[in-house]
């Protein structure tokens, strides 16, 4: 069952956001949205919040500057995912315009799994770094940061997961979310973490004159690389608070005005996106995609060589790859949402038979580990319920990648499992809405059992029913081309939603598009429009009440707006 519920709005916060300049339907928008003042949809960079202000930021910068001084080696390890993508290629073209000596690795994650392990760290020794940097990964390190001490290397850690009970003896930390830290900004994504560092090691090099006219150094402008930040954060689907949507707004400027890196750019052109019109959702559903299949599918290394080569033929060349490896990954999820769907009609009739199926573990020995988060992303949306899907990995073991809803903490439910019982949960870490998890194959049934028990104690009631809070109707007037670019120059995201209206219709015709998608001729008053329910359940009757997003359609350059449906609910004539 889906309820919609629209957002309340203060009239007299709408009236004073008009009376600032803000459009009335922007007025209307940000004021449910918890906007005050036009101030705070200030997207300039000095509204960024000081580097100085991230704890221990100003000790990583000395520990870089340092090594940099002593030409000493860096070696970057980097999570295989966009946001990991991302900061590894900030962190590299940072530091070599620094003039640091810097290289990176990123683990295999079907060979290593996440993060700096022991095995991680002995093939980094290889490489004889003498300073190991993390990359949206680390904190839950203690074994690697061990292994490193022990091998006489340096580490320096930069992450934004949530810290466990012990943190690893590194020579810095530098996160958001420890609990000492007074950061203002706790949903930085991992690619804002090094971003922060390296405006903190710039501001250390210029403290000591590295960038002295003598010196025959050339400062550089940071601001460069807020396209890959924008993109990271939009991608690791973090809280878009005020200091991310600056970060996200400025990297979208360069980019629609085509100063974006090379890398970044050939995405855009393999996707058939263009970077003038770029928006978040592009980032979110069209980049950031093409980016995470290497991880997925090969190895992240490609993605991150893409988006740090300034060679236009070379980054072409890998884009393509990256999109071709895309195709390959919808291909292959489609596949097992197809293995998914028996699974989840038994767990549908659990959940519809015992209230404490409140969490939904699903496991398939076929099943390919880099695509069953969005398996479980998938199963989430299907049931509206906490669920994790698992492939088998090597030596007896599976690992999972789970998604939440709203009112449920997936990493402080696993934690609670674990603590329950000790010894299932190998490894574990991630986030509210996202978490990964390994275990032995012979206990999946055991997890299944306890994940669901815990998740039924920890999930409110009322977080069981789906939500769909809109903005209510959108007038007929704004039903238009106009509207729909004025509401895609903003800033929306996590935590931020994008507009979604609900409007009742006349149905004037409805067709099925490659057996999954509904198309529609709806009418409204006098006005007509297209639209389109991706992966529909249910057809509507002659009338019905919609919930919707306002969008552009292109078909053979002729452009028209159409709706986006998300929910449908007949009503009879």
């Amino acid at each position: 069952m889906t309820r919609l519920l629209s957002r309340p709005v203060s009239q007299r916060v709408q009236w004073q956001l008009e009376q600032q300049g803000l459009h009335p339907l922007l007025a209307r928008l940000y004021a449910a949205r918890g906007i005050r003042a036009r101030s705070e949809l200030d997207y300039d960079l000095a509204s960024l919040l000081a580097p100085a202000s991230l704890t221990h930021a100003a000790e990583a910068a000395v520990l870089l500057a340092d090594a940099i001084a002593a030409n000493a080696r860096i070696l970057i390890v980097a999570d295989y995912d966009c946001d990991g993508a991302t900061a590894c290629a900030v962190g590299i073209r940072a530091l070599r315009a620094f003039g640091a000596c810097v290289d990176y690795l990123v683990p295999n994650r079907f060979t290593y799994g996440y993060g700096l392990s022991p095995d991680i760290v002995d093939l980094a020794a290889t490489r004889q770094p003498n300073l190991i940097v993390t990359v949206d990964n680390g904190i839950a390190s203690v074994d690697g940061v061990a292994r490193a001490r022990q091998l006489g290397i340096a580490t320096l850690i930069t992450d934004h997961h949530l810290p466990g009970d012990e943190l690893p003896a590194a020579d810095c930390i530098v996160n958001p979310n420890l609990a000492h830290c007074d950061f203002p900004s706790k949903h930085l994504a991992g690619v804002g973490v090094i971003f922060y560092v390296m405006l903190a090691l710039r501001a250390e090099l210029r403290a000591r004159n590295w960038f002295a006219e003598s010196s025959g150094r050339r400062e550089p402008r940071l601001a460069t690389l807020l396209d890959l930040v924008a993109l990271g954060t939009v991608a690791d689907v973090v809280r878009l608070d005020h200091n991310n949507r600056v970060l996200v707004s400025q990297g979208l400027q360069r980019i629609r005005a085509g100063r974006l890196t090379p890398g970044l750019r050939a995405i855009f052109r393999a996707a058939g996106r263009n970077p003038a019109q770029a928006s978040a959702f592009d980032l979110g559903f069209m980049i950031g995609p093409r980016v995470n299949a290497a991880g997925r599918l090969a190895d992240m290394s490609l993605g991150i060589e893409c988006l740090i080569t300034d060679d236009e033929g070379r980054a072409l060349n890998i884009a393509q790859q990256l999109d071709a490896l895309n195709r390959q990954r919808r291909e292959i999820e489609s596949g097992m949402q197809e293995q998914a769907l028996i699974q989840l009609t038994a767990a549908t009739a659990a959940l519809d038979a015992s209230p404490a199926a409140a969490g939904v573990a699903l496991f398939d020995t076929d099943w390919h580990q880099g695509v069953v988060g969005i398996v479980a992303a998938r199963i989430k949306e299907k049931l509206h319920r906490p669920a994790f899907a698992f492939a088998r990995g090597e030596g007896g073991e599976i690992k999972g990648s789970g998604r939440s809803i709203a009112g449920l903490h997936l990493r402080d439910a696993l934690d609670l499992v674990a603590k329950r019982a000790p010894g299932l949960l190998l490894r574990f870490g991630g986030h509210a809405m996202a978490a990964g998890v390994t275990l032995r194959e012979i206990d999946f049934a055991r997890f299944q059992e306890l994940f669901a028990q815990v998740v039924d104690e920890l999930l409110a009631p009322a977080d069981r029913t789906r939500t769909l809070e809109t903005d209510g109707s959108l007038e007929s007037g704004y039903l238009s081309i106009a509207t729909a670019r004025l509401l895609e120059a903003e800033v929306w995201g996590q935590g931020f939603p994008a507009p979604l209206f609900e409007d009742e219709f006349v149905v004037e015709s409805q067709r099925i598009l490659k057996d999954k998608h509904l198309k529609l001729r709806l009418r409204k008053g006098a006005q007509r429009l297209d639209a389109i329910q991706f992966n529909f359940d249910q057809a509507p009757g002659a009338t019905m009440r919609a919930a919707y997003r306002l969008a552009i359609n292109d078909f053979n350059g002729v452009q028209t707006p159409q709706l986006m449906i998300e929910h449908i609910e007949s009503r009879s004539v």
